[in-house]
């Protein structure tokens, strides 16, 4: 009974994830789109915002609109409110002299409801640098911490759990050491039951405190996968401890010790990542050569820094990365989440040593260093990861990479992308 308990409480999680993939249509559309098709200009040159409200599929006759005008996540240089007649209006948006993105951002009041909208043009993304140091010992901070994690043994725990088992795939909960004794690691661990040699898939997790379910769908396709958690706890406890933890003692939980480099919270995160490929290429299923990881957001992050750190990961898949270029506001532009340095942060963290310790965690530096081919894929509608923060980190990407615009999305993806993504790495990992 409480296997099943457990099992009902899991399906539910993953309903309420799938449910908010994507926002929910509601009864008014505001619809804002830019005059280029791919939304993207050159610096110097006008763009022109239109805006439609819609109501069961017909424009909306005197619209009362409001709208914002400027760089993402910064105070907007223009706002204006204005009446559509006709429910359809042109906006003149201005220009930007140098490469990033410009946002507008409209409201509109119908039938007593308040309803957004938004668009986002792109000038000269490609040519975006970012704003975040280098360190000249950024390799020998981290080679002497992969060093510290290999000394310390494995000890890896697998539990079969029954229930998620399918008729190709077993499925385990499991817990590693990770760099100190008593720090683990845990995950949902799948794996096919047919004996043979298998590639390995990792999934690193987005933002928050939650259970996980693993990726048996992959598993069942002949691939190993292993799905993380971040916090050093199990993976498939009661939703209402996650819920307590991620509003309690792991609230916050970004800038946990970020006066100190060897102390921050992100550093047991990304040497678990590590561990966790440790653990993979450990099997006797694996097949010895292909390893592949990918994630969302946080877990885009986690991609990129894995296949930068780890030359064992042959394929890397990111969604909308965060924690991209996050000193991006002390340059007058967007930073990457959790957005350390925005207005609400900036008094708190603009310090000499969060400083020096983001540039060791953010994810441009391990982009500089990644050698594996890369499919990346994100909107110019980001609200959470800004655009000009993951271009940073696209930019600087030497190794080969393909991006994929889905250029109205926020943070969220279109189920098309998600396939694109799997049968990508699917691919990858049984071609060879």
């Amino acid at each position: 009974m409480k296997n099943r308990f457990l099992l009902s409480q899991f399906l539910f999680w993953v309903t309420i994830i799938s449910i908010h993939a994507q926002p929910v249509r509601r009864p008014v559309e505001v619809i804002v789109s830019t005059d280029h098709d791919d939304w993207t200009y050159k610096t110097g040159e006008k763009v022109q915002f239109t805006v439609q409200v819609l109501r069961n599929g017909n424009l909306v006759k005197n619209a009362a609109l409001r709208y914002e005008i400027g760089l993402e996540k910064l105070d907007p240089t223009i706002k204006e409110t204005k009446t559509a007649a006709d429910g359809k209006l042109t906006i003149d948006g201005g220009t930007l002299k140098t490469p990033g993105f410009l946002r507008c951002i409209v409201w509109v009041n119908v039938d007593g409801g308040e309803f957004r909208g938004l668009a986002t043009a792109g000038f000269e993304p490609l040519k975006i640098q970012p704003t975040v140091p280098n360190p000249e010992d950024f390799d020998t901070f981290w080679d002497n911490a992969k060093k510290e994690l290999a000394a310390v043994p494995m000890d890896a725990k697998m539990t079969l759990i029954p229930e998620r088992c399918t008729e190709k795939t077993n499925v385990y909960h499991l817990n590693l050491q990770n760099n100190k004794p008593n720090v683990r690691v845990y995950g949902i661990l799948s794996i096919p039951k047919k004996e043979g040699k298998y590639p390995a898939l990792l999934r690193v997790p987005g933002a928050g405190v939650r259970p996980y379910y693993g990726d048996v769908v992959t598993a069942d396709k002949d691939i190993i996968t292993l799905e993380i958690g971040i916090h050093g706890i199990p993976v498939t406890m009661d939703l209402s401890v996650y819920t307590d933890l991620g509003q309690g003692v792991l609230n916050g939980y970004p800038a946990y010790n970020m006066d100190d480099k060897d102390r921050f919270y992100f550093k047991r995160v990304y040497l678990g990542c590590i561990r966790a490929n440790d653990f993979l290429v450990s099997l006797s299923q694996f097949d010895g050569k292909n390893l592949a990881v990918t994630g969302g957001s946080q877990g885009g992050a986690l991609s990129i820094i894995t296949a930068g750190l780890d030359p064992r990961v042959k394929w890397l898949g990111a969604f909308y990365p965060a924690l991209s270029d996050v000193t991006g506001y002390l340059q007058g532009r967007a930073g990457g989440w959790p957005h350390y340095f925005d207005k609400n942060g900036v008094k708190v963290n603009n310090t000499k040593e969060k400083l020096n310790t983001v540039s060791y965690y953010d994810v441009v530096n391990f982009a500089r260093r990644v050698k594996v081919p890369g499919l990346y894929i994100w909107g110019f509608n980001d609200e959470t990861c800004p655009p000009t923060s993951m271009y940073a980190v696209y930019n600087v990407t030497t190794a080969p990479k393909e991006l994929k615009l889905y250029l109205d999305t926020g943070h969220w993806t279109y189920q098309e992308e998600k396939d694109m993504m799997n049968n990508w790495l699917i691919e990858k990992l049984k071609s060879k």
